[in-house]
């Protein structure tokens, strides 16, 4: 029996995962948790073979979370299912550790032979980033065509891009993030040097814009 993990801040999301895992003879559900540091918190007891981790939870992220499993419990298989768009984020999962990464609006589908070929020490990924982490790992450092302009951002710029598009302020963000509110203000200006914003207001109005197409996939 495999026992995994599910860590996603929408009751019925989980409810509707755990079932259809649980629907499975040798699949056990062996805990749900809503936030990042609940799963720090109870990972190492619950010792499971397999953590579901969504990328935006309440508090520390689903990219952060990946990292701290990565380093505290590195025999964990990690499979990341999330609502954001994959070209921007399952490469960068990838990176962080995650083995596989599944589109909540394919989930239903593809779950369970996701989380069969992760527990095979397996990646899964759709056809189109298959290609693209296979034409990444043959290039080399040479740099590549981005499908995105945020793919320049790194993963904690991408972080604070997001909560400014959620409506945080600095010192929101600050607190979230447990940083400083110079080290935010100092990625907000990394922001909009990247992508060529030249005020605030417009760092805001782009975030707010990303965030509500993000929301409506």
């Amino acid at each position: 029996m495999e026992d995994i993990a599910l860590v996603d801040d929408h009751p019925l999301l989980r409810k509707g995962l755990a079932r259809t895992i649980e629907a499975e003879a040798d699949l056990n559900v062996a805990g749900q948790m809503d936030s990042a540091e609940e799963a720090l918190s109870e990972i190492e007891d619950l010792a499971p073979d397999l953590v579901i981790v969504d990328i935006s939870l309440p508090g520390m992220s689903g990219m952060e979370l990946i990292k701290h499993l990565q380093s505290r419990v590195p025999d964990v298989q990690i499979l990341v299912v999330s609502r954001h768009d994959e070209t921007l984020y399952a490469e960068r999962c990838i990176r962080a550790g995650a083995r596989g990464y599944v589109m909540k609006q394919e989930a239903g589908d593809d779950i369970v032979q996701a989380i069969r070929k992760v527990l095979n020490d397996r990646i899964f990924v759709s056809e189109e980033i298959n290609e693209r982490l296979l034409q990444s790992m043959a290039e080399g450092g040479r740099e590549r065509i981005m499908q995105s302009p945020l793919e320049v951002l790194s993963d904690r710029e991408l972080e604070v891009f997001e909560l400014t598009g959620q409506g945080l302020s600095t010192r929101e963000i600050a607190e979230r993030l447990h940083l400083s509110v110079k080290t935010v203000e100092s990625y907000r200006a990394r922001i909009k040097n990247k992508l060529n914003l030249d005020s605030a207001n417009e760092l805001m109005k782009h975030a707010v814009q990303w965030v509500e197409s993000e929301e409506s996939t």
